[in-house]
């Protein structure tokens, strides 16, 4: 699973031809969520509060360009690009 961006000692990474809706997965220690790239919203999984305000504030900065690594990773051969992290 490529590695898109860290910070906070959240991680964030998508998976190669994952299933839909467009999302990406995020860890922050033993926590583990997945989260919808058109919404934001944690799907599945459980974190912390502060890590989801966290994720969800990169997610509305980064949309489009977590759009584009979705599509890419629906390829048979994607181009995963590293997002900033949140500072």
């Amino acid at each position: 699973m490529p590695e898109i961006s860290r910070f906070f000692g959240i991680i964030i990474a998508m998976y190669v031809k994952d299933h839909f809706p467009p999302h990406f997965h995020a860890r922050y220690g033993d926590f583990f969520g997945l989260f919808s790239i058109e919404t934001g919203d944690l799907i599945e999984g459980n974190m912390p509060r502060r890590a989801i305000r966290l994720i969800q504030d990169w997610t509305e900065l980064h949309r489009v360009e977590l759009l584009d690594n979705w599509f890419q990773s629906q390829k048979d051969n994607p181009e995963f690009h590293k997002i900033a992290p949140l500072e």
